[in-house]
C-alpha cells in the first residue's frame, strides 16, 4: 500500500470508532505508544555542507602526503583490510 492509501484506511478506520469514547482511548493510547517507539536518534552521516568540504580537504591533504592506500590487482578487500591493519 502506498501512504496515500494507508492514510485513507487510517482515516476510514477511525471513522468507525470515533463515537465510541473507550475505543478511541484505546486507539489513542496505542497510537502515542507507537509514536514514541519510533527512533529519534539523527542520522550520523548527515552533515553540514561545510563539514563535508572540511573532510574532503582533510582526504585532499592526506592524498597529498602519501597517507593512503590502495587495493592492488587481484586482491579482495578482506585481504586490503587485513594489510592495512583494520
Amino acid at each position: 500500500m502506498t501512504a496515500l492509501e494507508l492514510n485513507a484506511e487510517f482515516y476510514k478506520t477511525m471513522g468507525i470508532i470515533a463515537n465510541d469514547e473507550s475505543l478511541m482511548s484505546k486507539a489513542l493510547k496505542y497510537i502515542k505508544k507507537l509514536a514514541s517507539s519510533k527512533p529519534t536518534a539523527e542520522d550520523p552521516t548527515l552533515m553540514t555542507k561545510e563539514e563535508f568540504l572540511a573532510k574532503l580537504e582533510r582526504g585532499e591533504e592526506e592524498y597529498r602526503q602519501g597517507k593512503t592506500y590502495a587495493m592492488l590487482p587481484g586482491e579482495s578487500y578482506v585481504e586490503f583490510r587485513k594489510r592495512i591493519g583494520r
